[in-house]
């Protein structure tokens, strides 16, 4: 036993040494910072007129005439990544995460809560007009992509065709609806105290459009079809926004009939299948952890199922359990796909941290197998997740634009990459623009805040604005990035 013991702790020893010097990598103020940078990166994709706050000052007034020529107003929400497209489908899931994150961490914040808020707020504002203008429909998208991508044109010189499109009783789009329900209910949460009736307004339209999405089913992809597919194709159907819309609903709501139908509906949703991821295409990793909250708080039997999804989930991603099957880099970050991957990292982060919320909540722990994590075990691992992200990582680099020493500078995205109005007033045409995008220079614009895809599995990464895999930023990854910060900034100020 003394040998074994020896070796035991010969093994441990370096270990608790590295974790000790993980944890003193960055302080609660370098939290803070990232944090006020990842909301920050909003302003950057902004579409429609500029406040006179607008903190990111070489952005500029852009799609002001969206949905006119089809008798509506369209004008304002988010570009979703590097190009000048409004897809309705990750912009939605954008809303409903940095809702989720301001509801589970919002108390972490400080003094950005009130600028996550206004973040939300840019978003719902458009996502009311899209879902209120014409009764019986639901407008997803502005901007054709595929003319859109010939061009390299920053948003404020845009002249390619602004098509609108949309979903109806006769042309269904149960996903990208759901997700649009599950958005406006979240944020009525997150407005709550603060703007009643705002709060009020984004529920009453969330049930419409929860409404629409169940009685009106189909997905999206089979109406649009490629003017959203491949570039937001709904590839895991629209059963899983049904329930995770419902499950919101319920959250928002807390009516029963919304809790009838997630336990009449769950098991044709995909309550009863495991998942191991959880993106603006797919929420049923997320729902079950969202729902687990229920049996944790209530020990609803209905509710166990979610709990044991959720310990799935969590186990998957553990190395060591029995339930183990994810992919780490020799870094230690995790890997999912060669593009754009930090999308999962920063969802799978939140949901980590949000579950083990839960679990500290109702002293609860994950049961994988015949082995338990607590959920300490979570907030560790999320936390090497993070750091990862903001430059403790083989590279030495962020990646996140404008946060620490290194990180990218040739970021794939047009109102970055190519001069401003302020320093070319100018126009820019479609075909000039793609001087800049090849160009070997830094991005004259720094879009502070933006996480972008990543590194790939053997943790190199090429700063290179024509590689969009690994250089372009999305809302949707940002958006549960902020709730993760949040978290940990708020753990040296007693939160």
């Amino acid at each position: 036993m003394a040998a074994a013991a020896i070796t035991i702790m010969q093994v441990l020893c370096p270990t608790l040494l590295s974790l000790a010097l993980l944890s003193n990598a960055f302080t609660s103020r370098d939290y803070s910072d990232a944090l006020e940078k990842s909301i920050l990166f909003f302003e950057g994709q902004r579409s429609g007129r500029l406040p006179s706050n607008q903190r990111l000052k070489w952005r500029g007034n852009s799609g002001l005439s969206d949905g006119a020529s089809y008798h509506v107003d369209l004008v304002g929400g988010y570009y979703d990544a590097g190009d000048n497209v409004k897809f309705g489908l990750p912009m939605a899931f954008t809303i409903t995460m940095l809702s989720w994150s301001v509801i589970e961490f919002g108390s972490s914040m400080q003094s950005q809560v009130g600028d996550a808020k206004t973040a939300i707020r840019w978003g719902t504002d458009y996502l009311l007009k899209a879902a209120t203008a014409t009764p019986g429909t639901l407008y997803v998208q502005v901007g054709d992509p595929n003319m859109d991508h010939k061009c390299w044109e920053r948003p404020e010189d845009m002249d390619t065709p602004r098509n609108v499109y949309k979903v109806s009783t006769q042309n269904p789009g149960s996903d990208v609806a759901a997700e649009t329900a599950a958005a406006l209910a979240a944020a009525s949460i997150v407005f709550k105290e603060s703007d009643p009736s705002y709060s009020d307004r984004l529920l009453q339209t969330a049930k419409n459009v929860f409404n629409f999405a169940d009685r009106y089913r189909g997905s999206y992809s089979d109406s649009l079809n490629s003017v959203v597919c491949p570039f937001y194709c709904s590839y895991s159907g629209y059963q899983d926004e049904l329930l995770w819309g419902a499950s919101w609903m319920h959250r928002a709501t807390q009516d029963n009939s919304y809790l009838t139908y997630i336990q009449s509906n769950g098991h044709t949703m995909g309550s009863d299948n495991d998942d191991f991821s959880f993106s603006w295409d797919d929420k049923r990793a997320g729902t079950k952890v969202l729902l687990s909250k229920d049996f944790l708080e209530k020990s609803d039997s209905e509710f166990q199922l979610y709990k044991s999804h959720s310990d799935n989930y969590i186990c998957s991603l553990v190395p060591g359990t029995s339930g183990f099957q994810a992919q780490y880099t020799p870094g230690g970050l995790l890997y999912k796909a060669s593009e754009s991957n930090l999308q999962y990292v920063t969802t799978t982060s939140f949901l980590l941290l949000t579950y083990a919320k839960y679990l500290n909540a109702n002293g609860g722990v994950v049961t994988c197998g015949a082995s338990t994590v607590t959920a300490e075990s979570l907030i560790a691992q999320a936390k090497k997740q993070v750091d990862y992200i903001l430059g403790d990582n083989p590279a030495k680099m962020s990646y996140m634009v404008g946060f620490g020493e290194r990180y990218p500078t040739h970021v794939h995205h047009r109102g970055s990459s190519v001069p401003s109005i302020q320093a070319h007033p100018g126009r820019i045409t479609c075909d000039n623009g793609f001087q800049y995008l090849y160009a070997s220079t830094p991005n004259p614009n720094v879009l502070a805040g933006a996480v972008i895809g990543g590194p790939d599995s053997k943790d190199n990464f090429a700063d290179d604005r024509n590689n969009y895999q690994q250089s372009e930023p999305a809302t949707y990854i940002n958006a549960p990035f902020v709730g993760a910060l949040a978290f940990f900034a708020g753990k040296g100020t007693g939160n």
